[in-house]
C-alpha cells in the first residue's frame, strides 16, 4: 500500500463521514455525469496528495462518496491514462483509497471502439476478459511476491452475471467481448485492429487493463463495462478522434446508467 493511504482515507472520512464504502466506480470518457447522480460529497483530485492526475477533456477528476440506489459507493469521476505521463500504476492510489475505506468491489467503465458488426456505437460490451496488447503492466517494479497475480477470473464470474442478469432486467443489450488495451494516445491503425481481431479482441481501448491488474493485487472483485463510441479503425468510414469519442459516449451513458441503478439496487 501506498505510504499516504491512511492519511488520504483519514480526510475522506472526515469529509464524508465514517461509513464504509461498499463499491467504485471508474467513469470513462464522456461518463462523468454518472457522479453528479450521487447523493453525497465531491472532493477535488487535486485535495487528494499522491492521485491521478486525470487530464484528459471529458473526465471530471473529482472523488464523490455517497450514496445511489441505497448503496454506499466511491465514484472516481476520471481516471489517469497511461499516455499521460507514462506510469501504468496512476490509478494505485485511488484503488488502494477505495479498499482502504472497505471497498469490496469495483466497477470500471471506459470508451471503446468495436471490432464486431454486431456491437455498434451508442451499445454497451461486458468485459468477459481483456488482452494487454500494449505489453505494459502497473505490477512492475512491485518488491512482494504479490505482484504474481492470477489473472484466470480476473473479470469476476459473478459480479458479470449480476451486471447480465440486471441489463436483461431493464431492457438494454449487453454482449460480453474481450477487450484489447492500446497504449495510446494515438488511436490504432488498421493493420493494428487487424492483428487485434486475429489475437480475439472484441473492441479496443486505452485505459481499463491497469485498473482491472491492479484492483486483483490488491483483492478487489472487478468487473469492467465498455461504451461503444465508434467502430474501429478501418471497419467503418467514420472519423475517430477524442471529440468524436466524447460526442458519442452519452449514448450508451443512459443505458449504462439504468443497468447501474438495477445492479445496485439488488446489490443491496
Amino acid at each position: 500500500m501506498s505510504r499516504n493511504v491512511d492519511e488520504l482515507a483519514a480526510l475522506v472520512r472526515a469529509r464524508a463521514g465514517d461509513a464504509p464504502v461498499r463499491l467504485g466506480l471508474i467513469l470513462g470518457s464522456g461518463l462523468g455525469h454518472l457522479a453528479g447522480a450521487v447523493e453525497g460529497v465531491a472532493i477535488p483530485y487535486a485535495d487528494l496528495s499522491g492521485f491521478p492526475h486525470a487530464g484528459v477533456s471529458g473526465h471530471n477528476p473529482h472523488l464523490v462518496i455517497g450514496e445511489l440506489e441505497g448503496v454506499r459507493v466511491a465514484v472516481f469521476g476520471a481516471r489517469e491514462h497511461y499516455y499521460e505521463k507514462g506510469n501504468p500504476a496512476a490509478m494505485r492510489p485511488a484503488l488502494e483509497l477505495l479498499r482502504a475505506l472497505g471497498g469490496e468491489a469495483v466497477i470500471a467503465t471506459n470508451a471503446a471502439g468495436s471490432l464486431r458488426t454486431d456491437i455498434r456505437p451508442g451499445d454497451l460490451m461486458l468485459l468477459s476478459d481483456h488482452i494487454n496488447f500494449s505489453g505494459l503492466n502497473p505490477l512492475i517494479g512491485e518488491a512482494t511476491d504479490a505482484r504474481f497475480v492470477p489473472m484466470g477470473d480476473a473479470h469476476d464470474p459473478a459480479l458479470r452475471a449480476s451486471l447480465r442478469a440486471s441489463a436483461e432486467a431493464v431492457g438494454v443489450a449487453l454482449p460480453e467481448g474481450v477487450y484489447a488495451w492500446y497504449s495510446g494516445p494515438s488511436f490504432e491503425t488498421p493493420a493494428e485492429i487487424r492483428a487485434i481481431r486475429i489475437l480475439g479482441g472484441d473492441a479496443v481501448g486505452m485505459s481499463t487493463v491497469p485498473e482491472v491488474i491492479l484492483a486483483r493485487f490488491l483483492g478487489l472483485k472487478v468487473a469492467a463495462i465498455s461504451t461503444i463510441t465508434n467502430m474501429a479503425a478501418g471497419l467503418s468510414d467514420e472519423k475517430i478522434s477524442h471529440e468524436h469519442t466524447k460526442a458519442m459516449a452519452p449514448l450508451g451513458a443512459a443505458k449504462l446508467e439504468r443497468v447501474l441503478r438495477h445492479f445496485l439496487r439488488h446489490l443491496r
